[in-house]
């Protein structure tokens, strides 16, 4: 009994002994597999941690970033920033209708310091225009997710103002130009138009000893004492704060404006050419069409009259300075237009520092109305092919009396002639002169249209009796060389002009004809300018002959 006991006791205890090793096998199997999942769990925590370590540090980099340009915008000390290299910049505009709408340096008015403001000054306006990074630009269609995000993007990446300057060319006369050179003043920075009070506004604080009173100018391309009725005055005045400036509701990025008046003499096809679209074409056309006009002294019927050279200058909508209610605001500003001499363009290292010439501006006309011949016939090229001749026919004074003779005389020498009077639809007019190889006509605004000749045509002017020898050279001659013309003069005699029936032969304006000079422009305009003309036809067929051969030529 007692060894059955052991037994028992035995056989328990091997039991308890395999089941302590069962066990143990058991849990070293679990053992095994639980290692490799808390591992895997260790690395997802790990992973986690970083991420949201990153999310930390970038939100604190935009913040840093946003504290940055806040504090560069308001001109305090900016926050220590690493550098991050910025993708390229656009200018998006959010809201609004913009369909609405290099002289001397002189010593006047300048200023130079930096435009600072935040775009958050300015919420009352109607538009928005940011900077936005291209490389944050969604896909076509998702636009709208810009407008969403706009604040941001403006608060990230908006670019800085540029300098603030103003520099005016004060020069009166230079290099043998005869008259007083009109005043032209470039704006760069935060520079803002407004037609209603009739200023231009550049925000820049006020250097010490600088004078805050506004400067006067008449943007017209002439300096004349006799325009100052004719012209209106613009003001320009720098801004030390926004408390003393207009408030900008039109918004211009990117695109400069100009300002610039058609009163004066325009209506005059020679002033109209000299006094404004040469000069516009001398301030504007290198914009290649990105700039805004502001015409003062506003015409309609003068702007559509040279539509053409006006769209092909600017593609956008002209504004009326003399009604506009808006304020405009601009990175860039000329008020005033750059001139160089009556109908002439040379090289000039700030006034055009392009090296535009008059062949270029005659080109340039060319295109804008559409014309198509670029040089004359050349006698014997085409077989039965006559060389074609205008005839400027006057209704005022500078009359040719015997027009009708001339015009026999020059169909006889083998000319098919034309006779016209200069005006009206300019286009039509354009055409019709285009179509010719020689202009004739009296000393006057109608020889302008040599402009639209082809180049190498020839030109006949006939200079009335007086010492008209300067007049003649510098207001039409040496034009016409510029437009490379050939240039032809006929001077006529005292017994060809009307003033023998006006005056006895010992009067003055016989015997010292620059006598009527020295008195000034008005007794020249009453005496030598109010003269008709009937020319010896034996006198002056030489001179026809003569633009024939340089025809051959």
């Amino acid at each position: 009994m007692a060894f059955l006991v052991q037994q028992h006791s035995l056989h328990g205890a091997g039991r308890k002994t395999r089941k302590t090793r069962y066990s143990a096998r058991v849990a070293a199997k679990n053992t095994g597999r639980l290692f490799p999942a808390c591992l895997v769990a260790l690395v997802i925590c790990v992973c986690l941690a970083k991420f949201l370590s990153a999310l930390s540090s970038q939100a604190l980099w935009i913040g840093a970033r946003s504290r940055v340009v806040s504090s560069w915008e308001s001109s305090a000390t900016a926050i220590a920033v690493p550098p991050r290299p910025v993708a390229p910049l656009k200018m998006v505009r959010f809201g609004g209708d913009l369909s609405r709408r290099s002289p001397e340096l002189g010593d006047d008015l300048k200023s130079e310091v930096f435009k600072n403001e935040t775009d958050s000054e300015n919420k009352s306006r109607p538009e928005i225009h940011a900077a936005i990074s291209t490389e944050y630009d969604p896909p076509p269609g998702n636009e709208y997710s810009i407008r969403k995000s706009r604040q941001f993007a403006v608060a990230e990446i908006e670019a800085p103002k540029p300098k603030s300057v103003i520099s005016c060319d004060d020069k009166s006369k230079d290099e043998g130009f005869p008259y007083a050179r009109p005043i032209v003043c470039h704006m760069s920075g935060d520079v803002r138009v407004d037609p209603a009070s009739s200023s231009v506004t550049l925000m820049a604080p006020l250097q010490r000893g600088e004078a805050a009173a506004p400067r006067r100018i008449r943007p017209y391309a002439r300096k004349d004492d006799f325009l100052l009725p004719l012209v209106r005055e613009v003001a320009v005045r720098a801004a030390a704060s926004e408390g003393v400036a207009p408030r900008c509701n039109v918004t211009h990025h990117g695109v400069p404006a100009v300002i610039f008046s058609i009163g004066g003499y325009t209506g005059n096809f020679f002033h109209d050419m000299a006094d404004v679209l040469v000069p516009l074409y001398l301030t504007s056309f290198h914009f290649k069409g990105k700039v805004q006009f502001f015409v003062a002294n506003y015409k309609q019927w003068w702007i559509q009259k040279y539509k053409p050279v006006l769209r092909r200058l600017s593609h956008r909508d002209i504004v009326d300075f003399d009604s506009d209610s808006d304020v405009h605001c601009y990175d860039h500003v000329i008020l005033g237009l750059v001139r160089d001499r009556d109908l002439i363009l040379g090289h000039h290292p700030t006034r055009n520092p392009k090296g535009y010439s008059m062949v270029d501006f005659t080109r340039f006309l060319r295109h804008s109305y559409g014309l198509r011949r670029e040089r004359p016939l050349v006698l014997g090229e085409t077989s039965g092919k006559k060389p074609r001749m205008m005839i400027i026919s006057r209704r005022g004074t500078r009359k040719v009396l015997n027009l009708r003779r001339v015009a026999g005389m020059a169909r006889e020498l083998g000319f098919d002639v034309v006779v016209s009077e200069a005006g009206g639809n300019v286009k039509r007019f354009a055409a019709t002169v285009n179509s010719c190889d020689v202009l004739v006509g009296v000393h006057g605004a109608g020889l302008t249209n040599q402009v639209f000749l082809p180049t190498g045509a020839v030109v006949v002017q006939i200079v009335p009796w007086g010492k008209m020898e300067w007049m003649a050279a510098n207001f039409y001659g040496r034009p016409a060389a510029g437009m490379k013309l050939r240039h032809v003069e006929y001077h006529v005699a005292a017994e060809e002009s009307s003033l023998t029936r006006r005056y006895p032969r010992e009067h003055v304006v016989f015997r010292d004809p620059m006598a009527i000079h020295g008195q000034g422009w008005q007794a020249l305009a009453d005496i030598v300018m109010t003269q008709d003309v009937k020319l010896n036809l034996r006198r002056f067929r030489p001179t026809l002959l003569h633009a024939l051969d340089l025809l051959q030529e």
